[in-house]
C-alpha cells in the first residue's frame, strides 16, 4: 500500500502531494539537495563545453580519488591518535551490492529496443517518402535543424535545457495563476485565428 506524503505550500492549505525525488529536486523542495545537484551538472556541462569529455572524466575522478585518499588517511591519523579501532571508514559503501538487477536490465533493454525499433520504422517510412505529406514536414522540420545547428552548438542547447528543467517549473509552480490567465487569453486568440 503506497502513502502519500503531503506537504503544504506557505500561501495555500491544498496539499502538493509529492511524486518522488526527481520531482522535489525540480521544483526545489529542498535547496540543500537541489542546488549541488544543479550546480554540480552545469558545471560539468560548462567544463565539457571546453574540453572534451576524456578530460572532464579524468579530471572528476582525480578530484574524487584524491578526496578519499584524504579523508582515508585523515581517518587512520584519527583513529591511532585516539587509540580507537573504527576500521575502514567506507566500509559501509564497501559492502553495498552495486550490481544492476538483471531482470530490470532486462526490461529496461527490452523498452530500449522497442523504442529504436519504432524510430527505425518511422524514419525509413518519413526518409522512403511513404506518404509524401508526411515527407515534407520532415523535411521542414530538418530545414529548421540546420538553422537551430547553425545558432547553437549541441552542448549549449543541453545548457539551455537543464538550466530551463530547474527554473520553468518553480516559475510555473510560483506563477501559476498569472500564466494560466496569460495563456487563456493566447489560446482564445489563436482559436479566433484559427477560426477565421
Amino acid at each position: 500500500m503506497v502513502r502519500k506524503q503531503y506537504k503544504y505550500q506557505q500561501n495555500s492549505s491544498l496539499p502538493l502531494p509529492e511524486r518522488g525525488p526527481v520531482e522535489s529536486l525540480i521544483y526545489w523542495r529542498d535547496p540543500k539537495k537541489s542546488g549541488p545537484v544543479f550546480g554540480g551538472v552545469l558545471l560539468v556541462l560548462l567544463a565539457l563545453t571546453y574540453f572534451s569529455l576524456i578530460s572532464v572524466v579524468a579530471y572528476l575522478s582525480l578530484l574524487g580519488l584524491t578526496g578519499t585518499i584524504a579523508f582515508r588517511i585523515y581517518k587512520n591519523i584519527v583513529q591511532a591518535v585516539q587509540k580507537t579501532g573504527d576500521g575502514h571508514p567506507f566500509k559501509e559503501l564497501l559492502e553495498l551490492d552495486v550490481s544492476l538487477p538483471q531482470d530490470k536490465v532486462r526490461e529496461v533493454s527490452e523498452v530500449a529496443v522497442a523504442h529504436i525499433n519504432a524510430a527505425v520504422v518511422e524514419l525509413r517510412r518519413l526518409f522512403l517518402v511513404e506518404d509524401l505529406v508526411d515527407s515534407i514536414k520532415f523535411g521542414v522540420l530538418l530545414w529548421t535543424l540546420t538553422y537551430l545547428g547553425a545558432w547553437f552548438n549541441g552542448m549549449t542547447l543541453i545548457i539551455i535545457a537543464w538550466v530551463a528543467l530547474y527554473t520553468l517549473p518553480k516559475v510555473y509552480e510560483t506563477n501559476k495563476t498569472q500564466i494560466d490567465a496569460n495563456l487563456e487569453i493566447v489560446r482564445t486568440k489563436l482559436a479566433d485565428i484559427t477560426s477565421k
